[in-house]
Order: structure tokens, then C-alpha cells, then sequence
């Protein structure tokens, strides 16, 4: 009996390590995440690298310390191993109650059978009512709810600071050739044009914009959700990479690397003039006491004012046998589209609810604009998945285009033709 309680507290401790997390970082996470924003790393997974960190910093402590202990004399080595089986037990269990994955990747695990279908709670919330029909069609497996959408972020947002565009005599734009003008009156005034970090997923962003603006909705399926050989390789797609190297002109000598809230702090301190992002760069001017509509404005990309780029988080749920535990994914699924968490979730990450009924009153005017286009576009057919926050793609595919587009990004001879070739190519290469 004492090895087996042994095992269930190793199992509850597993689980609250496995679903939740939950470690001895209460106080090394705030101070990492502050100290990585401090020199500028990060980026988007900044909670990620803190909680690594102290993750790691905690394995070589824990041998340390346990080996302190032996010399002591004060490990009981039976007992160790049969919390650490639990352990091991409950943190599969919490790892496989439910997860955060998103995208093409919710079929991929729907093919191996091991998702649980949520359609009873679905029913029950409404959610073919509650939900736009291409998100519920992602929550999808073979028809069957398999995941719950937590939010919605808007990828093709372009944030200018206005008191940068007065200096330099400029106008907010609504066209790419609008852009490019405005671009060359900030180069002219002194400014960076286009704050940019030259990463891969943030290369992928601005190209994945200027698909949209070039090829309208319609050809951005075709190009990465169809990966239609035809609208890879042509006329509009060479246009796409021919306006990619025209902006890369725009862009400073030091973006190598850079992380993009480095980039969005070049706009905040009137360095910079433009950036392209999704609206998770909303919470850096916000950080920064900025205002919307006064200290900065968040437009659609230019040319893609009428379509909505989409990146949704999601929870998938594992199929479960205790029936207690299936009923607390059922409660989780619920609790994620309560209008309540919809909304203090959404307030504090920059996104907007998943809810086509949500009241958006207590949301700023940049996430006002987002849901009211976001509606539009869900009836107007207009909602595009994006290529590089994993939507349209597999994350091979998603590499195969990170590369090409990288590398042309990074070549001032590359041709745009043979970039185009080169996609198509690197696309039909990583889809088989």
C-alpha cells in the first residue's frame, strides 16, 4: 500500500507537471520573460524559452541536490523509483488530456485515431451557430468536433506611427503602390521605412501578405492551402516576389535576426515608420502605454482591406476511458467558449473572441475593426488561413516556403521568376 500511494502522488504531481506546467519557476519565469524582453529575445516564444530555461536550470539543481542527499544517506532509492514511475504516468496522462495544436496538425492526429469527438458539448453550446464555417471546419475531424478554438489573431495588419508619417509628409496607405511611396518619403526624411525582423516565420508573414494583396483570397488558396502547381509559378506570383525584393529595400541594414517586438519597438520609439504583423504586436504598444488611433494605427495590409488572415489557437482532446476525466475535458471545452473567458482572455493577448456574438464594447477600437472585418469576411467567403503560423499547411510544407522565400529575402541578385519555380518546386518536394 505505501508503494502505491507512492505512485499516486508521483501520478498527481505528473499530471499537474504534464497538463498545467506547474513547476518551481513562480519566481525564475517573471524574471527571465523580463529579462529576455529587456534584451530583446524571444519574440513570440518568449514564455517558452523562460519556462525552458528554468526547466533546465532545475535538472542540473535536482541531480545536485539528490546526489547531496545519497551522501547523507537520506534517499530512500525504492521510494524514488516508484514516484518516479508515477511521475511518468501522470504526466503522459495530463500531456494527453488535452493540448494546444492548431491547423492542418488536427488531422494529422485525427488520422491516428486518437482524438475524442466533443460533438455532444458542440451541440449542446451550438457551435455550428456560434462559430464562422471555415473555423468550425477546422475543429473538424471526418465531421466530428475534435478541438475547441480559444481565439482568433488577424495576420495581415500593418502598424504605422503617425507622428513618424507627419514628419516625413506621408499618408497612411491603401494600396501597395501607396506603400511603397510612403516608403520612400520616410527613406527620404531620415527613417526606417518597414521595421522588420529578417527571421524565417517573420519573412514568411510579409510574403504571405503580399500573396493576399497580389492574388486576392482565391489565389492565396490556391497557392498554399491547393499548392495549385499553376498559380505557384505564375505572372502574379513573380509580381509577389518582385514587390517581396522591393520591400526588402526598405528594410534596415541590422533586421538579421532581429526578433519582431524589437521591430515593434522601432515604430513605438519613432524609428521606424511601418511594421508588418499580426495583431499579437498590439500588446507591445499597449505595454508601452501607447493608444490606439492616437499613438499609433493598426490598418489592414494594403490591398487586402476586404480579406481576413487567420491564425487560430485551439485545444484538441484525447480520447479518454475514465469517465470522470472525459467529463472534465467536456467542462475544459465548455470553459473555453464561455463569453465570459472569451472576452479577459482575449483583452489580455491582443486577439480577438472566436464568438460571432461576442461583445466587443470593452476591446479597443484596432480589435473593433478586426471582428467587424473578421464577420465580413466569414460572409463574404474572404477568410484565408495563414502559411506561416501553421493554418494552411504542414510544417513541412511551411519550411519548404520559409527557405525559399528566406533565401530570396536575404539575396539582393535573386530573380523572382526563378523563385517562383523554385517554391513550386520546394512545395511539390515537400508535400509528397
Amino acid at each position: 500500500m505505501e508503494f502505491l500511494l507512492y505512485i499516486v502522488l508521483g501520478a498527481c504531481a505528473g499530471v499537474l507537471a504534464g497538463l498545467f506546467g506547474v513547476g518551481g519557476g513562480l519566481i525564475i519565469v517573471p524574471a527571465l520573460v523580463f529579462s529576455f524582453t529587456a534584451h530583446g529575445f524571444g519574440g513570440d516564444v518568449l514564455t517558452q524559452m523562460a519556462v525552458g530555461t528554468s526547466l533546465a536550470t532545475i535538472v542540473f539543481t535536482s541531480i545536485n541536490s539528490i546526489l547531496e542527499h545519497h551522501r547523507r544517506g537520506a534517499v530512500r532509492w525504492p521510494v524514488f523509483a516508484w514516484m518516479t514511475l508515477g511521475i511518468l504516468i501522470g504526466s503522459a496522462l495530463g500531456a494527453l488530456t488535452a493540448a494546444q495544436i492548431k491547423g492542418p496538425d488536427i488531422q494529422e492526429w485525427g488520422e491516428l485515431g486518437l482524438l475524442a469527438d466533443l460533438n455532444a458539448v458542440a451541440a449542446e453550446g451550438k457551435w455550428d451557430s456560434l462559430l464562422p464555417k471555415q473555423v468550425a471546419q477546422i475543429m473538424k475531424y471526418d465531421g466530428d468536433y475534435v478541438a475547441v478554438p480559444i481565439n482568433v489573431h488577424r495576420v495581415n495588419w500593418l502598424y504605422i506611427n503617425p507622428e513618424v508619417f507627419k514628419k516625413a509628409g506621408a499618408t497612411p496607405p491603401t494600396t501597395l503602390d501607396e506603400l511603397f511611396v510612403a516608403a520612400d518619403k520616410l527613406k527620404a526624411a531620415g527613417f526606417t521605412p518597414l521595421a522588420h525582423g529578417s527571421q524565417p516565420w517573420q519573412d514568411g508573414t510579409v510574403f504571405e501578405n503580399l500573396v493576399l494583396s497580389k492574388m486576392g483570397p482565391e489565389g492565396y488558396r490556391k497557392a498554399f492551402v491547393e499548392q495549385d502547381k499553376a498559380t505557384l509559378t505564375g505572372a502574379q506570383m513573380v509580381e509577389v516576389f518582385a514587390a517581396l525584393k522591393k520591400l526588402r529595400g526598405y528594410v534596415d541594414a541590422d533586421a538579421a535576426g532581429r526578433e519582431w517586438s524589437a521591430a515593434t519597438a522601432m515604430v513605438i520609439n519613432g524609428k521606424a515608420g511601418m511594421q508588418i504583423m499580426g495583431d499579437w504586436a498590439k500588446s507591445e504598444f499597449t505595454a508601452a502605454g501607447k493608444v490606439p488611433g492616437k499613438d499609433y494605427q493598426c490598418l489592414p495590409f494594403p490591398g487586402t482591406q476586404k480579406a481576413f488572415d487567420y491564425n487560430i489557437d485551439s485545444l484538441v482532446m484525447f480520447k479518454l476511458s475514465n469517465a470522470e476525466n472525459r467529463k472534465a475535458q467536456e467542462d475544459l471545452a465548455r470553459s473555453v467558449l464561455d463569453p465570459s473567458f472569451q472576452k479577459d482572455f482575449n483583452l489580455n493577448k491582443g486577439s480577438i473572441p472566436v464568438r460571432l456574438d461576442a461583445d466587443m464594447a470593452p476591446f479597443d477600437s484596432c480589435a473593433q475593426q478586426s471582428m467587424k472585418d473578421f464577420k465580413q469576411a466569414s460572409q463574404d467567403g474572404n477568410l484565408v488561413p495563414s502559411m506561416a503560423h501553421s493554418m494552411a499547411a504542414s510544417s513541412y510544407v511551411q519550411g519548404a516556403i520559409f527557405d525559399v522565400v528566406t533565401n530570396f529575402f536575404n539575396d539582393p541578385a535573386a530573380d523572382p521568376q526563378k523563385a517562383a519555380q523554385q517554391l513550386a518546386a520546394a512545395i511539390e518536394a515537400a508535400a509528397q
